[in-house]
């Protein structure tokens, strides 16, 4: 699922060092050099000659790429904060991937939502436009190496300006909604949007 709370399997003894007073971190979170794994269920194995990845407008029109098909597009590298609900940020993080700018360029659509897919059942939603304007990627290399499967590869949605569960690991599609409709943790009480330098934990936030 995503990298956000799942509590079954964080590390005992995590601790990150708080540092209030760094400008980089939003409110309430402290910082790690670690990069923590929080899963609610089993990581799934996603063979590459089996992935592929669905763009589909609100029409029912769908663009597919497998994975030869993905990794010929245009890709750019990253470099960015990323932060969790769970209050640990990591600074500078370095990441590959294909901006969602290439995948959604020439789609024509007038949704203005979008729902992530992830390969184990995971949704989660966002606005159109947070996922255009060199905001969000779906990426597959982390530190210069390839994205470990606990980490959400070989794949996943990249979306630093928000909390991290919004970006979905083990990406499969994207579907493109008139209408917005909450997916997996927002329908479990999490902030529909989840921006980390307002504290949009929960519903309510």
């Amino acid at each position: 699922m995503d990298d956000r709370n799942e509590t079954p399997i964080v590390s005992r003894g995590f601790v990150g060092r708080r540092r209030a007073e760094n400008a980089s971190l939003p409110p309430g979170q402290y910082l790690t050099e670690d990069f923590p794994v929080l899963s609610a269920g089993p990581t799934p194995k996603i063979a590459l000659d089996d992935w592929q990845f669905t763009l589909t407008t609100e029409d029912g029109a769908a663009r597919k790429w497998n994975w030869k098909e993905f990794r010929a597009l245009p890709s750019v590298s990253i470099t960015t904060d990323i932060h969790c609900v769970t209050r640990w940020s990591k600074l500078a993080t370095a990441w590959e991937g294909v901006s969602l700018d290439t995948l959604l360029d020439g789609v024509t659509t007038a949704a203005t939502f979008a729902m992530a897919q992830s390969y184990g059942g995971y949704t989660t939603n966002l606005p159109l436009a947070d996922l255009r304007g060199a905001k969000a990627w779906i990426a597959f290399r982390f530190g210069g190496e390839n994205l470990a499967p606990e980490h959400g590869g070989p794949a996943r949605l990249l979306v630093p300006h928000l909390y991290l569960w919004k970006s979905a690991k083990w990406i499969r599609g994207i579907t493109l909604m008139l209408q917005d409709r909450p997916g997996f943790w927002e329908s479990l009480g999490y902030n529909n949007y989840g921006d980390p330098w307002r504290e949009q934990r929960y519903w309510g936030d």
